[in-house]
């Protein structure tokens, strides 16, 4: 039987480790995740990012360096035994943030405020810092190590980076790490099913005068958005919904002739995803009427995969994170691993800090958990090369 306990212990009591632990200077890990931050990366405009990360993977000499269509960048560190299955370690470089957000970052205490800091700016400084580590010790492993930063992770992007991650390198893997800045103490070993919808509404319109009582496409979208709202989704398996954004009109005086909304749908299950969604679309039947016509499109469509908590990987990457005393949350969620689980590969999500108030321009990470935050990745990727054939 697998023991992930007596392989962290292992290599905890090598003397180079020991050594290594005692060298992790987070200082550097903080510049370079500034350094990343200040490059705006709104999804689907990643180009700028992911040269700066290009380059940083031609100092470390690895192999196949390559970004492709989607601003994927890639790099592979050649391990000792080729033909075995070999490991992925990826960071997403996307962000919520608009081109024109203002990046400036700002220092209290132990914690750095910054948009994007932590998600995912940390994600691809721990990734470099992995890399550094390897290449500056010569660490030598047994099977192939993947380094990838990734598009389109977040919002309307549908994951469409790890997608072509999987397309690319999906047939060499044996298993994958993903990282996110602000997730140390989570594992997240289960993908939630996603689905977003656009719905649009149109209607005649008019003036709000001398037309009124004639349909108005808000007042139609307004109606359905209080039919959804009143949706009781179960509890278990956890299920939400939510109206993110609305839009629509062109004046206050104005019967609109054109809203939409923006839905994202959540659950554990499939099953239970798909059944919220027919509410919804039934709700959208029920409100139709002459003049009032609603389109729904499919705009996120994000696939669920889970593995157990017992997985070597899980069982890893807990025994890694009890070696800097941190208490352990098994977690589902809705990251780049949903496509990697949901084509069966033991994928976990993983962090390197601690942080709050992601997706805010007040985002912060905490800087004093960073080097432990490294030093369990660390340990967690030579594990996992070192035996994912075994599993």
């Amino acid at each position: 039987m697998f023991d992930a306990k007596r392989t962290i212990a292992d290599l905890v009591q090598s003397p180079l480790l020991a050594a290594i632990r005692q060298q992790i200077a987070p200082e550097r890990i903080i510049d370079d995740a500034i350094a990343i931050q200040q490059v705006a990366a709104p999804t689907f405009d990643e180009g700028r990012r992911a040269a700066l990360v290009r380059e940083q993977f031609a100092r470390y000499t690895l192999k196949d360096i390559s970004t492709d269509a989607v601003y994927n960048v890639y790099g592979r560190r050649p391990g000792q035994h080729p033909d075995k299955p070999a490991l992925l370690v990826s960071a997403h470089l996307d962000t919520v943030f608009p081109l024109e957000t203002d990046l400036a970052v700002r220092h209290a205490g132990e914690r750095i405020y910054g948009p994007g800091l932590g998600d995912n700016s940390l994600g691809v400084a721990g990734l470099l810092a992995l890399l550094n580590l390897f290449h500056t010790h010569e660490m030598h492993l047994p099977v192939d190590v993947w380094f990838v930063a990734n598009s389109r992770e977040e919002g309307l992007g549908d994951l469409g980076g790890i997608r072509a991650v999987w397309e690319t390198l999906g047939h060499q893997l044996g298993a994958a790490i993903v990282l996110e800045g602000m997730a140390l103490g989570h594992i997240y070993h289960a993908g939630i099913a996603v689905r977003r919808l656009r719905i649009t509404c149109t209607a005649p319109g008019g003036h709000s005068w001398l037309h009124f009582g004639q349909a108005s496409a808000i007042h139609s979208l307004m109606a359905l958005g209080a039919e959804i709202t009143s949706l009781t989704p179960p509890v278990q398996p956890r299920t939400t919904f939510n109206i993110g954004l609305i839009s629509g009109g062109h004046s206050i005086n104005s019967l609109a002739t054109m809203a939409e909304l923006y839905l994202d749908l959540r659950s554990e299950e499939t099953s239970t995803l798909a059944a919220l969604e027919q509410q919804v679309r039934d709700a959208i039947e029920r409100l139709r009427e002459p003049g009032v016509d609603f389109a729904v499109d499919v705009v996120g469509d994000r696939p669920a995969g889970s593995i157990p908590a017992d997985d070597p990987l899980v069982a890893l990457a807990a025994a890694a994170l009890h070696t800097i005393d941190q208490d352990v949350a098994y977690e589902s969620g809705s990251t780049d691993a949903n496509v990697l689980l949901a084509n069966g590969l033991p994928t976990v999500t993983v962090g390197i800090s601690r942080g709050g108030n992601a997706h805010r321009l007040d985002e912060y990470i905490e800087t004093a958990p960073i080097a432990d935050g490294v030093w369990h990745l660390l340990l967690l990727a030579l594990a996992a090369a070192n035996t994912v054939s075994e599993w």
